[in-house]
């Protein structure tokens, strides 16, 4: 299986103490793949510096650019199929250039992707997401 993990997915993924944890772990023992671009992996380390430490932020970029499931995408094609907050298009730009199984988002702006017949991009929350990862 291989997703694009939207930024506050990953975010509250990789706390300890987060019910979400499962996840990264997940990740960390190559479960499933993790599809980044270098605009992603940018916005992720950006995200990560604002609610942890440079240093953190900049250690989970490091792990995620190195790890052999996290699968690094050139985005050739912008698809702009989300009008509400443009800056999200990153994420179905690399869901389709990856083709990726879905995105993983709890963010509203992802619900127009349903009802947009091609690209067909497939979005899932992370609590459904979770619930997969923990039947691996």
């Amino acid at each position: 299986m291989k997703v694009v993990l939207d930024s506050n997915a990953l975010l509250v993924c990789i706390s300890k103490k987060s019910i979400y944890r499962p996840i990264f772990d997940a990740l960390l023992t190559n479960k499933f793949g993790l599809a980044i671009s270098n605009e992603v992996l940018t916005e992720y380390v950006e995200v990560l510096s604002r609610f942890s430490s440079n240093t953190v932020a900049e250690n989970i970029g490091e792990l995620l650019s190195v790890k052999s499931n996290v699968l690094k995408e050139e985005i050739f094609y912008r698809w702009h199929l989300i009008n509400i907050d443009l800056d999200d298009n990153k994420f179905v730009d690399l869901a389709i250039a990856s083709d990726a199984d879905f995105i993983v988002t709890n963010d509203t702006h992802f619900e127009i992707l349903k009802e947009i017949p091609f690209p067909k991009v497939k979005t899932i929350h992370i609590q459904e997401f979770l619930e997969l990862v923990k039947q691996m």
